[in-house]
């Protein structure tokens, strides 16, 4: 079963425009149409469980201070840009919604033994034969 879909709140969330990069000439130089969004995940109304596990992922876009900064520059306008960022930040959050599963034990079975064992003697006759011969 699914854990609810934490959405973010469009309030919680601040955007500003910068200039995009790469290649596109005039409008690229002179427009600032690529969007930086920036969330503070600590002043969230997110649950504090995906909180914990928002903070604990290794993802570059989150500060050392809790803040999710994400740069969208793919397309030419800006509310486009916003929306792209505001998507993948939900794909971010969704990611830390669902929770761990939790490692289940398990045995190697008789065979998978056998077979790892075969291989070492077969590995052990092929070095065995590289020796000198008896001087």
């Amino acid at each position: 079963m699914r854990p609810p879909r934490c959405a973010v709140a469009r309030d919680e969330v601040e955007f500003s425009a910068v200039r995009a990069q790469g290649p596109g000439g005039q409008n690229v130089n002179k427009v600032s149409s690529a969007a930086q969004l920036r969330f503070d995940i600590g002043a969230s109304s997110l649950p504090d469980a995906v909180k914990q596990r928002l903070l604990a992922q290794p993802d570059q876009r989150i500060s050392g201070d809790g803040i999710v900064v994400i740069k969208a520059g793919n397309h030419r306008s800006l509310p486009r840009n916003q929306a792209d960022a505001l998507l993948r930040l939900q794909a971010l959050v969704d990611a830390a919604a669902e929770p761990e599963r939790p490692r289940r034990a398990t045995k190697p079975t008789r065979a998978s033994k056998q077979r790892r064992l075969e291989g070492k003697a077969r590995r052990g006759a092929v070095k065995a034969g590289r020796q000198r011969v008896g001087d």
